[in-house]
């Protein structure tokens, strides 16, 4: 029992203090486990408090100021102290005994596992009809799927705990299920849970988990369980002693299997049936509007499963240069500037549009909208106009720097999910958190037909996202794709498509992982722009040079570091509890 008064205690305190955009809070502070459960409002509260932490890994205050995209090729974290977290994951300097560097990655999941079996354990005492009943129960279903999902490509095999409650007393001996194991239970709750959830959500529940979501959530971890991590993965580089036979199988499937592709691709497709849409918005002069727009739009049929915000400033206030008072955090890197195409849709290497010396000119929509360069518009309250951001050496504030002792820059800043109409301290967006969109689905659909060994179909979900994106056509109505590209090849591009529609979304670390190429991607320095005034002339039509150089941290990935081991003081509470390879 003292287990489950905690929880209720942290629950009805979060009720209390939840600014939310469904179901605000309307229950007072003077309950208990019986007033909880037998008071619709109550009841309904509770849940609502495991929403809350569904977007915990997307949060932009994860680990200091910044999700996982801090440790990639594709941000560069502006803090140079090691003791930072997102330093400490690029680095790989964590080890199993440091138990206070990703601490929720564990205990925040199974808090919440908890919270659902204590709410589903009150299922018969709750005052509800039969069918808000069975409602209910898929949304905790989902919800405690989706947080064991998010342990399982994290950790591997977890210990699956079913609807067990441990009395507060008890020592916990649940031993790690295998990763096979893992991934079909998971799979059967979403399956169960998206047979009884609604296609919408409408009025006061718009926000709660949908078909759509179970579907998608099941598509992601079938994506998981088909990638090179887990599908196969024999950990050939780790020393003997910490892969004994029992270690692979909760770190994945020992043997590969294609069929595995191919359920993904059904999941992906079942997705699709439902009629979501990308967001279109082609009377906007602008290309690419849509892509835009889609981030500052509290309903369109591209979210699919997202966390529900009030109005508010939290990414421009995080992301924007300080001379738009902003915090100036998660810049961009050359690397990843470097991967989006031209608006013809070849890459910089083989465009004729592209011009080293004035690079950000007749680029696919989606880098304008993704990245602040030198010389971009964003309004600035001192004029109440846009004008230019400038990032070139010299320029007071916002020019590019580095300092081995303090901090630094990119040469960037992030323009994704941002509104242009506001300022680091000033107005507010409508903008949710979106955990998954329809874009995500389609690039699943791609990336499974070309593994099944349909590489011809998987140009169709791309043209799709590249005729939205703005993109010209050409006369192959191709998007810039080469055609007839090989599986390697095409494995490659959607490699490539995830990375730039995908970009600071918190996909870029899991992606690299999951498709085992971190030994290669994350051991190198990453690429920063340095841009310098000069006189203008032929060759520097601008005004400014563009100089890539590198950071000053190299960027260290090991094997071992696929998967973050089990915490030493996990291990001692919870003796069943064996090692991740590697560790």
């Amino acid at each position: 029992m003292k287990k489950i008064t905690i929880i209720l205690s942290v629950c009805i305190a979060a009720m209390a203090c939840k600014k939310s955009t469904f179901l605000d809070n309307k229950s007072n502070n003077a309950l208990n486990e019986e007033t909880v459960f037998t008071d619709s409002v109550n009841a309904i509260s509770f849940l609502t408090r495991v929403y809350m932490e569904i977007g915990y890994s997307y949060d932009k205050d994860r680990y200091e100021a910044g999700s996982t995209e801090q440790a990639t090729d594709d941000s560069e974290y502006v803090n140079l102290n090691p003791a930072r977290r997102p330093l400490i994951l690029y680095g790989s300097t964590y080890t199993a005994d440091n138990t206070t560097v990703f601490t929720e990655t564990w205990v925040l999941p199974y808090q919440n596992i908890r919270r659902l079996n204590l709410f589903l354990s009150k299922m018969p005492v709750m005052p509800f009809k039969e069918v808000t009943k069975k409602r209910l129960i898929a949304e905790a279903k989902m919800l405690r799927a989706w947080y064991y999902y998010n342990l399982l490509i994290t950790f591997g095999g977890v210990p699956i705990i079913g609807e067990t409650l441990f009395p507060g007393d008890e020592i916990i001996t649940v031993p790690r299920s295998t990763f096979s194991n893992c991934v079909d239970y998971v799979e059967k709750e979403l399956d169960a849970a998206a047979a009884d959830l609604p296609i919408d959500q409408i009025g006061n529940d718009y926000g709660r988990v949908t078909k759509g979501a179970a579907l998608a959530v099941k598509a992601k971890m079938l994506l998981f369980a088909a990638s090179p991590l887990f599908n196969g993965n024999t950990w050939p580089s780790v020393s003997g002693g910490t892969k004994t036979p029992e270690r692979i199988a909760v770190a994945g499937y020992p043997n590969f299997d294609v069929m595995r592709w191919q359920k993904v691709l059904d999941a992906a497709e079942a997705v699709i049936a439902l009629g979501y849409t990308l967001n279109v918005e082609n009377a906007n002069p602008n290309p690419g509007y849509g892509f835009y727009n889609m981030f500052l739009q509290r309903r369109n049929k591209e979210h699919i499963f997202f966390v529900n915000q009030p109005p508010n400033r939290d990414f421009e206030t995080f992301y924007l240069p300080q001379t738009r008072s902003g915090n100036r955090s998660g810049n961009p890197t050359q690397n990843v500037v470097d991967v989006f195409p031209m608006i013809d849709g070849k890459s910089i290497t083989e465009s004729p549009l592209y011009n080293p010396q004035d690079p950000y000119k007749n680029r696919d929509p989606r880098f304008g909208y993704s990245i602040i360069f030198n010389q971009a518009l964003w309004f600035s309250t001192s004029t109440n106009t846009k004008i230019a951001v400038n990032t070139y050496v010299g320029a007071p504030t916002d020019g590019f720097y580095q300092d081995a002792g303090t901090s630094g820059s990119s040469g960037y800043f992030c323009r994704k999910t941002l509104d242009e109409g506001l300022t680091g301290n000033s107005g507010t967006t409508n903008r949710n958190w979106i955990l998954i969109r329809y874009a995500e689905i389609l690039l699943i659909k791609a990336e499974a037909l070309n593994e099944t060994g349909r590489t011809a179909d998987a140009y169709g979900p791309i043209r799709e996202l590249r005729s939205r994106a703005g993109i010209n056509a050409g006369t192959d109505s191709n998007y810039g794709m080469k055609t007839g590209m090989t599986q390697m090849e095409m494995r490659s591009f959607v490699q490539n498509e995830r990375r730039i529609e995908l970009y600071n979304e918190d996909k870029r670390w899991d992606d690299v992982r999951r498709w085992k190429l971190a030994e290669t991607i994350f051991n190198r320095y990453n690429k920063l722009m340095s841009p310098t005034r000069v006189t203008v002339s032929p060759q520097f039509p601008t005004g400014y040079k563009y100089d890539v150089v590198n950071s000053l941290r190299l960027h260290v990935f090991k094997e071992r570091n696929y998967l973050l081991p089990m915490q030493i003081g996990e291990m001692l509470k919870n003796t069943a509890l064996i090692q991740t390879p590697g560790w």
